[in-house]
């Protein structure tokens, strides 16, 4: 067993030969360095460097530099140590060039685009982003892809080459703040300036709802059934979810207020009358008039 790892392999040049018990023991030591690197590199940016209130993203790429700069030094000096020359590994990397042009393509364009995401930084962690019509929550940018935490739970591993060449929609890149609507009608004959008074005091009451750029109460249109109001405002999210909770704790405000003050919140409704002949038992006319007031029970319609 001695004579056969002690046994040269190749030789380089005309000095050194490189035996199994050199190449096994670099092999094993460069398994060693990339574990430890790993878990070194995690414990600097967790325990040291997240102490400077540091973002997300920004530990994410530390992280990875310290990781393939301990992984390369620690190689270099093992090889060394071992007396075993970075040249005696020209063949595998030969091999492994010829492996990236034929069948690592992807993977090598999904590296690079990695890396590439994490120097411009269109992407970053906690961002909320809308990729092919699914919004969510970027979670963790890797190697080789970005995984988006959708809205509904469901994780989505995108390839970081799509994602770099997809027209993305990300709705908290320069800050958290985003704009949203609520929409809102009213029956005919409401007063409007109560209405609108009313509206203006539930934005400005909610901690969520910034003052700059200002919300703002718009009537948007005379409807069939109702005088409609849209609510415009932005807001600070921190989560996908939140957007939709503040937009609910603002109809439910809605709701309140409307009903301290009388203000009804219309919906569709049809008023029939019809016409009777004097010698027929049967209607010769029907006419349907729309109306968003609220129904008397005390009153009969036309007969």
């Amino acid at each position: 067993m001695q004579e056969l790892l002690s046994k040269p392999l190749f030789s380089i040049g005309d000095k050194f030969d490189v035996t199994l018990s050199q190449l096994l023991l670099a092999i094993l030591f460069i398994i060693i360095a990339a574990l430890f690197s790993h878990y070194f590199s995690k414990f600097i940016t967790r325990k040291i460097l997240a102490k400077f209130k540091m973002a997300e993203d920004n530990l994410v790429i530390l992280k990875r530099l310290i990781f393939f700069i301990l992984l390369a030094l620690i190689t270099v000096t093992t090889l060394s140590f071992f007396n075993v020359p970075l040249t005696a590994f020209a063949f595998i990397s030969g091999a492994v060039a010829i492996g990236v042009g034929f069948g690592a393509k992807t993977v090598m364009d999904n590296f690079i685009s990695g890396w590439i995401l994490m120097s411009e930084r269109p992407v970053r962690i906690n961002d909320i982003v809308e990729y092919e019509g699914h919004l969510g929550r970027v979670i963790e940018v890797g190697n080789r892809s970005t995984m988006i935490k959708r809205i509904d739970g469901a994780h989505m591993v995108v390839p970081n080459s799509s994602l770099l060449q997809a027209n993305l929609i990300n709705w908290t890149l320069v800050d958290p703040n985003i704009r949203t609507s609520v929409r809102v009608g009213v029956a005919y004959g409401s007063d409007i300036e109560k209405v609108k008074a009313i509206l203006e005091k539930i934005l400005k009451d909610h901690e969520s709802v910034i003052d700059d750029p200002a919300p703002a109460v718009i009537f948007e249109d005379f409807a069939d059934s109702a005088l409609v109001f849209d609510l415009w405002f932005w807001a600070t999210v921190g989560a996908v979810r939140e957007l939709r909770v503040i937009r609910s704790d603002i109809r439910f405000s809605i709701n309140k207020h409307f009903k301290e003050e009388g203000i009804v919140i219309a919906f569709p409704q049809r008023d029939l009358h019809f016409k009777f002949d004097d010698q027929a038992n049967f209607p010769i006319s029907i006419s349907d008039q729309r109306s968003s007031k609220k129904p008397n029970n005390g009153e009969k319609g036309d007969e």
